[in-house]
């Protein structure tokens, strides 16, 4: 019986199967694209419908800024409280949940922050938030 004097080659991986496997992946991937293009090309002529409002969710709530010398503003436009109601009324008639965030100066008065709250609430808004700044608790 012949012995072996030399080492035997370590074992490889064959890379051709999964090298096919890629090449099929992505020609089925390319034809299902090319598939998809052609169908938003039929030519064809969709339903009409009335306008009744917007069909997409409520924009991002809007911000009321309450300043410390009592000045009011709306996504930074400065307003009084009548044209606060009359904004956030108008806005509310386009998205019914529309949320309204107030956020007031810490060194304030809070009857300003009231009164924008107030506003708020005879505009018809129901989604109400106000901002405050959490502190760490003292150990």
């Amino acid at each position: 019986m012949p012995l072996k004097t030399s080492a035997d080659d370590p074992p490889s991986i064959n890379m051709i199967p999964m090298i096919d496997m890629m090449f099929n992946l992505i020609i089925f991937f390319l034809v299902g694209t090319e598939f998809a293009t052609q169908e938003r090309n039929i030519a064809l002529r969709v339903p009409e419908v009335v306008d009744k409002g917007a069909l997409t969710a409520a924009p991002a709530r809007r911000v009321v800024n309450v300043f410390r010398d009592g000045r009011i503003t709306l996504d930074e436009k400065e307003v009084t409280l009548n044209q606060l109601v009359e904004q956030l009324a108008a806005a509310r008639k386009e998205y019914s949940d529309l949320g309204v965030l107030v956020r007031g100066d810490a060194e304030g008065m809070f009857q300003r922050v009231a009164e924008a709250l107030n506003a708020c609430k005879q505009a018809g808004i129901q989604e109400l938030g106000i901002t405050v700044r959490l502190i760490p608790p003292k150990e």
